[in-house]
């Protein structure tokens, strides 16, 4: 995916930074105005590494930096548990399968992947997994980190979330010096 991003804004000026790297382990090579982590990343992220990933964001942003995310909330990937999708075209065949483990705060999705390949079919399977984090509990989390200014944003409306909402933006600032 990094690939295709860097290919589709060769001519950006200034080129964004575009890096895969563990989020416990972020290194910028210097500082950013703002950093945005898009389509549930921050799920993603093991609770144990959770404070030093913040930490890491936190040590990149300029001062009076913003970090901006979404995340899929614990109402919807509850909502989840149980549920199986499916997803065609002519080329792929995706299976997709989901478990909500209360034990772990987790949302399990499995997935069989089906692959044309000439006259055949590539079989691949991936597993993912989603942390289920109350807004409420990474605004602490940030703040803990030293972020300030924290905000919580409905998906839909842009007010302040409802218990019901499927995904939530969260803003965080980096204090000025």
């Amino acid at each position: 995916m990094l690939c295709v991003a860097r290919e589709k804004l060769a001519s950006t000026e200034p080129a964004p930074l575009l890096l895969n790297q563990a989020f416990d382990e972020l290194d910028l090579y210097g500082t950013v105005d703002a950093e945005i982590c898009c389509l549930d990343g921050i799920n993603y992220i093991e609770p144990e590494i959770l404070d030093d990933a913040f930490h890491r964001m936190l040590l990149f942003l300029e001062p009076g930096g913003v970090l901006i995310f979404d995340i899929n909330t614990p109402y919807k990937l509850r909502g989840l548990d149980g549920q199986i999708f499916l997803d065609e075209n002519d080329d792929v065949y995706c299976v997709w399968r989901t478990e909500f483990d209360e034990n772990e705060n987790v949302c399990i999705y499995g997935m069989d992947i089906f692959a044309r390949d000439g006259e055949h079919w590539n079989r691949c399977e991936e597993e993912h997994f989603e942390f289920a984090y109350s807004p409420e509990f990474l605004r602490s989390k940030l703040l803990g980190q030293g972020f300030e200014d924290v905000n919580i944003y409905s998906e839909l409306t842009f007010n302040a979330p409802k218990a019901d909402d499927m995904r939530v933006f969260i803003t965080a600032r980096k204090p000025k010096l």
